[in-house]
């Protein structure tokens, strides 16, 4: 099958970055959603000695814990929880009293704060483990998302290498079917899990067949056009480096 080789590919692929990078293995932060359990697998199937898979829980759902578990017990990968709920409270509420303090508080942003505070906690706590390791720090992000911009820059967005860059939405779930991922992973909505309820559609304001649909150039609703577009456009900043002046 076309899939199983192009699974093969990206597993030697990431045997390839070790050595190249001359690191000693690969980490993951797994969150029991279907792109981290893809990744999860991928990275125990070219290092299955030197893969790690770390469930970093911020005020999470139980399920979400529970999903990030049975991805890495199915697996077969090293793995372990450790909760940064004591760390983010503790950050996010210094950066609101100072703020407070100093009458800047703007409190319609702070669930973007907060979200995104999260992301990079997760983000400083991986690269903490794979500096201490000599691991490269492998992100979960696709194809759809890193178009439309839906990660957080220096967040998850924040890592060594992109294996599933090259995927769309649905491609993701095609490779978890013949990876075996769990069902009920496979049957989840996207969803970063910051509140309950919340879904990547929602957020997104358009489903991931549209977005793939336009990424493989087939025609969509100029309504779900726009909102693509505009969203490529307004996140072209977290796909590029940091901007410098052209000094002369």
């Amino acid at each position: 099958m076309e899939v199983e080789k192009h699974i093969d590919y990206i597993i030697d692929w990431l045997r390839d970055q070790v050595k190249i990078s001359k690191t000693k293995g690969l980490l993951v932060g797994i969150s029991g959603g279907i792109d981290s359990a893809v990744v999860a697998n991928l990275i125990y199937k070219a290092m299955p000695d030197r893969s790690l898979g770390a469930i970093l829980p911020i005020n999470n759902q139980r399920e979400d814990i529970e999903d990030g578990l049975l991805v890495a017990n199915t697996c077969g990968i090293k793995h372990f929880i450790l909760d940064l709920n004591k760390e983010h409270q503790s950050l996010h509420n210094k950066v609101m009293d100072k703020l407070q303090e100093i009458n800047l508080l703007d409190h319609e942003r702070e669930r973007v704060m907060d979200a995104n505070l999260r992301a990079r906690l997760r983000m400083s706590t991986l690269y903490a483990l794979g500096n201490n390791l000599n691991y490269l720090v492998v992100g979960t992000d696709n194809a759809s998302e890193l178009y439309t911009g839906y990660f957080t820059k220096y967040g998850d967005g924040g890592v060594d290498l992109l294996p599933l860059a090259n995927l769309k939405k649905y491609q993701v779930y095609e490779w978890a079917r013949v990876l075996n991922i769990p069902k009920n992973i496979i049957d989840k909505r996207p969803s970063a899990g910051l509140w309950q309820g919340q879904t990547d559609e929602s957020e997104l304001g358009i489903t991931y067949k549209s977005i793939d649909s336009y990424l493989e150039g087939m025609a969509i609703n100029e309504y779900d056009k726009g909102i693509i577009e505009r969203l490529h456009r307004t996140t072209e900043h977290k796909r590029n480096m940091p901007i410098m002046p052209d000094w002369k």
